[in-house]
């Protein structure tokens, strides 16, 4: 249960300002869609955290509980000094194919190598859960999104991304550094 739980906050506080919530606010603006664009989101961001808590479970099985617990402190500092950083927000080009699978490609390409899929690899390999971090992760993601899908347009200026990404950067840096000092302290 402490998967769930850790990979749900993890990956819900990780999308803040990040390109995966801008996309899906620039699909729903564009499409007028928004049932279409969560279905994509949800299949996209399901795909994405299973390939990671998966990975992440059979890596665990290889390294030793320090190492597991640097992993997570580093997955927190990659995921703090990304929110540092500004994002700009994607462009999904023409959308030639039904939308559906257009949107799922993009989400899912928006999620590949993302601070999310990291925390999510990280925490599936520490608690030793791929089915529950995955799912966690999913329904973080899919919450992050969802006041980005209701806003579509309307969703930067009525919402203060900025502000949101800076603070859960931080958070993100403490849990971080505490997660270290505490690996290193492990006997």
């Amino acid at each position: 249960m402490d998967s769930l739980l850790t990979a749900f906050v993890a990956a819900a506080l990780a999308e803040w300002g990040d390109k995966t919530q801008l996309l899906v606010a620039v699909l729903a603006a564009r499409s007028g869609r928004p049932g279409i664009v969560l279905a994509a989101l949800f299949v996209a961001a399901l795909a994405s955290s299973a390939l990671a808590a998966v990975a992440g479970v059979y890596i665990a099985q290889t390294i030793t509980i320090r190492a597991l617990t640097l992993l997570v402190a580093l997955a927190l500092l990659f995921a703090g000094a990304a929110g540092l950083f500004r994002r700009k927000t994607p462009d999904p080009g023409s959308l030639r194919l039904p939308l559906f699978v257009a949107a799922t490609i993009l989400l899912f390409a928006a999620e590949l190598g993302d601070r999310t899929q990291f925390l999510t690899f990280a925490l599936a390999g520490r608690f030793g859960s791929a089915p529950l971090a995955a799912a966690g992760a999913t329904a973080g993601i899919l919450a992050a999104c969802l006041p980005a899908l209701l806003l579509a347009s309307h969703f930067p200026a009525k919402v203060p991304v900025r502000a949101i990404r800076y603070t859960v950067a931080a958070l993100f840096l403490a849990a971080g550094f505490a997660t270290a000092v505490s690996a290193l302290r492990l006997v």
